[in-house]
């Protein structure tokens, strides 16, 4: 668990692969005003993991941003029985199997909508991530739109694949694959309009190097392509 604000955290996972790519994986853990804990896309869960997030307080609300990133939110559900499962629209189509609670939207719900903005980047043909806005500390927290993946953690031909790919840090990047795929740039550049209005410096992301500051010019940059 690492501390990045007030009542904000982030919890490394292990290297997996998806298709054969390897990627880190890290989960987002915000308090909230109530004292329970909301976590977004969840890393495979272990005795340790589980208990320095408990220790925290208890687990209120599991979030599958988007209908790729759900692995284990089984896992972390049936560990915290008291929590709702949040999962992206699109999510059910793919994982028919996992049990959820609530679809996620446009508009936060009354859960955390005193702490916490969404938005659901639309317009692509089978992705459908939901963004959030941690308005108190003006953190971005993005799943997979934007990439900037770590080039000490890259073995040799990966390093280079996604630095052909434009994914690495510093600079960062949609992944072209998900470029290619959206059928509604429209709809894709007016959720990128809504989220770059929101008030945030700090970009944290599941699979790759923080965005520290200057979140919203590198958001800007990095998806500038939609017109």
């Amino acid at each position: 668990m690492k501390q990045v604000a007030e009542g904000l955290w982030t919890q490394n996972g292990d290297r997996i692969r998806f298709f054969g790519i390897p990627f880190d994986t890290r989960a987002t853990i915000v308090r909230l005003p109530g004292g329970g804990l909301w976590l977004h896309s969840p890393v495979r869960p272990s005795p340790d993991r589980l208990a320095a997030v408990q220790a925290r307080g208890p687990i209120a609300h599991i979030v599958a941003p988007n209908r790729i990133h759900g692995a284990y939110t089984t896992d972390w559900a049936r560990a915290a029985e008291q929590a709702q499962v949040w999962v992206s629209p699109k999510f059910p189509d793919r994982h028919p199997d996992i049990r959820f609670d609530h679809l996620l939207g446009n508009a936060a719900p009354a859960e955390w909508a005193n702490m916490l903005d969404q938005c659901v980047f639309a317009g692509h043909a089978y992705l459908d991530e939901v963004v959030f806005l941690h308005r108190p500390s003006g953190t971005l927290i993005v799943t997979d739109i934007y990439q900037r993946h770590d080039p000490a953690r890259e073995p040799g031909f990966w390093r280079v694949f996604k630095g052909l790919a434009g994914m690495m840090a510093p600079k960062g990047a949609m992944p072209p694959d998900m470029r290619l795929a959206f059928t509604d740039r429209a709809a894709a550049r007016a959720a990128r309009d809504r989220i770059l209005a929101w008030e945030f410096d700090r970009i944290l992301l599941p699979h790759s190097v923080p965005v520290e500051t200057g979140g919203k010019e590198t958001l800007t940059r990095a998806l500038k392509w939609l017109g």
